[in-house]
């Protein structure tokens, strides 16, 4: 499960992009993706520092018009049953507002808020770039970090959810690279 922010800015979009193309990865749409497909060559310009812009410009000359509609045609969100009959989904905001972040200070109340009274067990997020888990009643919210974006560099977070009968095993990780 990828939860979105997939491509931009990264050296080799496309290559990344096959990458992730296999039957066993699931990827929603984050809020670079959507703006890589909706924000306009007129609209770039004068929108903000040029070298963010020529990223934009590169990202998407690398991926051609084939893969900016497949990644235009990404779900927000995602939905896995799991063996135990538990349920997660995935989002790269919240299940509120997929295109904004759970804030990682948010107390309880702000978190249920955010989780928009979600019926899945895990809600498995993205956005806030930094690896985080909190349980909050019936629910497990689980932050996967950020592969190219981490906050304390050349590092590369991810999560492993072991599905048992018993009950899911979450494990948040890292490399670096």
């Amino acid at each position: 499960m990828v939860a979105g922010d997939l491509l931009l800015g990264g050296d080799q979009p496309l290559e990344v992009w096959r990458r992730l193309q296999g039957p066993e990865i699931l990827l929603v749409r984050g809020l670079s993706d959507t703006a890589l497909v909706s924000v306009s060559e007129r609209a770039l310009a004068g929108a903000g520092p040029e070298e963010a812009a020529e990223r934009f410009r590169h990202t998407r000359a690398a991926l051609g018009e084939l893969v900016i509609e497949q990644i235009r045609r990404l779900p927000l969100q995602r939905r896995l049953p799991l063996v135990d009959g538990s349920e997660v989904v995935v989002v790269h905001g919240s299940p509120l507002d997929p295109m904004v972040a759970i804030d990682l200070g948010a107390d309880d109340d702000e978190l249920r808020h955010a989780i928009d009274d979600d019926p899945a067990d895990f809600v498995v997020v993205g956005a806030a770039h930094v690896p985080f888990l909190r349980r909050l009643e019936g629910t497990v919210v689980v932050g996967l970090g950020s592969v190219g974006q981490a906050p304390e560099g050349r590092v590369a977070h991810f999560g492993i959810l072991r599905p048992r009968m018993d009950g899911p095993e979450v494990a948040l990780e890292h490399v670096a690279y």
